[in-house]
């Protein structure tokens, strides 16, 4: 029988803490062999990787096992959350009969605690005084939605939610990137060349960048909720002051030792093995010459 512990403070609770959650990643989503995964798994059966600790098994060689998808999930310490506080440390392996409770649980309060990721990074952008003042109240908000008991859980309307605190983080990137660069918000640019399209400021909210080339594209201040950047090549881009950019899309793209990373987020391990190729930089758009003598 586990015990619960005091759940962390801050930021720290919007981490996942492997060691204080009972594995439900491996249990509650369905997965269908493809290549992010090696096998079908039914939703609510854990994972045959899955050890009696809650560990997995071959966690170390996912990738090279056929499991890239599970690299680059994260529950944003919801799995803890469920764990440790809803189900005050109760295993399902001890009570199978928690388990679709669990689930429950976990389904809904996955997305809270993105959304609660996603404004700890907006206030920390340091909007207007106004925006600041919504962002966090939506903040408190939704923290209060995740502390509510499974039956409270059951009853939390996600999408809705959801909807009102979207157009508070949009606002909180415009403040950020204003004036603002490109709007490609949900373009679809898989496998397009943009290494010499100047994406600084750009919006990127939903893009999807599966492929794209961005070798040394300079991303500072482009939002990228929600990108998707599987298998997006960025070696040699400079991503120091890229909003909203999440540890898992940098799992999920290549790139190397030049890549900038902010100091919060850790340059994947499978990066290492990238061949250390040339990388062409963009081109920079010069100011047209003048003519007529100097004055």
């Amino acid at each position: 029988m586990s015990h619960p512990t005091a759940p962390p403070s801050g930021a720290a609770q919007l981490r996942a803490d492997c060691g204080r959650c009972f594995g439900l990643c491996c249990v509650v989503p369905a997965f269908a062999a493809s290549s992010d995964f090696a096998i079908d798994k039914p939703a609510g059966s854990p994972c045959p990787n899955l050890r009696p600790d809650h560990r997995c098994g071959i966690h170390t060689e996912l990738r090279q096992r056929g499991f890239p998808g599970c690299t680059v999930f994260d529950c944003f310490g919801a799995g803890q959350q469920v764990a440790q506080v809803t189900f005050g440390g109760r295993d399902w392996r001890d009570a199978p009969e928690t388990l679709p409770a669990m689930a429950e649980a976990f389904a809904v309060l996955r997305p809270l605690h993105e959304l609660l990721w996603y404004l700890t990074e907006a206030v920390a952008l340091r909007p207007p005084a106004d925006l600041r003042a919504e962002l966090e109240r939506a903040r408190a908000e939704t923290l209060t939605l995740t502390e509510g008991d499974p039956a409270q859980l059951r009853a939390v309307d996600v999408a809705g939610h959801r909807d009102r605190v979207n157009p508070l983080l949009s606002r909180a990137s415009d403040a950020a990137r204003a004036p603002g660069g490109v709007d490609r918000r949900g373009a679809h640019l898989l496998g397009v060349d943009l290494r010499r399209v100047d994406l600084r400021r750009a919006n990127l909210r939903g893009a999807l960048l599966i492929g794209a080339d961005l070798r040394g594209a300079d991303l500072g201040l482009a939002d990228v909720t929600g990108a998707d950047l599987r298998g997006a090549d960025l070696r040699g881009a400079d991503l120091r002051r890229t909003l909203f950019l999440h540890q898992t899309q940098l799992d999920a793209a290549r790139g190397d030792t030049r890549t900038g990373l902010p100091q919060t987020l850790t340059r994947p391990a499978h990066w290492t093995a990238l061949p250390l190729t040339p990388v062409p930089q963009p081109a920079r758009s010069a100011a047209p010459a003048r003519r007529g003598r100097r004055r």
